[in-house]
């Protein structure tokens, strides 16, 4: 690994816990961290790949290939392949028969709340695993409660939050600000409140990011 120097570069990451690529772009991020050594500090924000979704959400396959109009064929292809590169970045991906695909708003409500204490980028990976990799149901608050108490977070709050509207107004205004700055997919990064950079771009594609950020960082100084 490199040796770090010069100031933390900040990115804001908007993404869904349902977006793949947002839980593999994240990996591919990291990965580029610890390879240059360059310090970031990443805050999330919220985006809803399903905003009209029914509460019980849609089984995954059939929801994706209505959507994109993709075949059985492609499907399958599509779940080896995001598997296959989530083992690459020592981030399972596991597509269980019957896995489903839900709405978020909860979630984000969640998340804004955890933010108040630092805990909002703990909770987000610790979501995404519980999806991508444990293949929890992410519409059973008593579940999501569980996650967040895994945190030391207050277990009891986290089901009122997740049962209630606490902070619908704020997650809302949150995504508005994002969509009014052109953000119409996720995952989308915007590095140093400047550079926006869309989908998952590889590991050293971000290292190259950062590795030139940081430059460009130490020559202003």
């Amino acid at each position: 690994m490199a040796q770090a120097t010069g100031q933390t570069l900040r990115i804001d990451i908007v993404s869904d816990v349902m977006c793949p690529w947002c839980f593999v772009g994240y990996h591919q991020l990291r990965l580029a961290q610890e390879q240059t050594g360059i310090p970031i500090e990443v805050f999330w924000h919220p985006f809803e790949l399903n905003p009209q979704m029914a509460p019980e959400g849609e089984e995954l396959r059939e929801h994706l290939m209505g959507k994109y109009g993709i075949t059985v064929e492609q499907s399958i292809e599509a779940r080896a392949r995001l598997e296959a590169i989530g083992g690459e970045l020592s981030a399972p991906i596991r597509f269980t028969d019957g896995k489903r695909i839900y709405n978020t708003f909860a979630l984000h409500r969640l998340l804004h709340w955890a933010a108040e204490s630092g805990q909002a980028g703990a909770l987000k990976l610790a979501l995404f695993e519980a999806y991508f990799t444990d293949s929890k149901e992410m519409n059973d608050p008593q579940a999501m409660a569980d996650v967040a108490a895994a945190l030391w977070l207050d277990r009891a709050r986290a089901l009122e939050i997740l049962t209630c509207d606490d902070y619908a107004e704020e997650v809302r205004a949150k995504q508005q600000f994002w969509t009014s700055k052109g953000i119409s997919g996720v995952p989308a990064m915007v590095f140093e409140r400047q550079h926006l950079v869309t989908g998952a771009q590889g590991v050293e594609n971000y290292a190259s990011i950062l590795t030139q950020l940081a430059a460009a960082q130490a020559g202003a100084a």
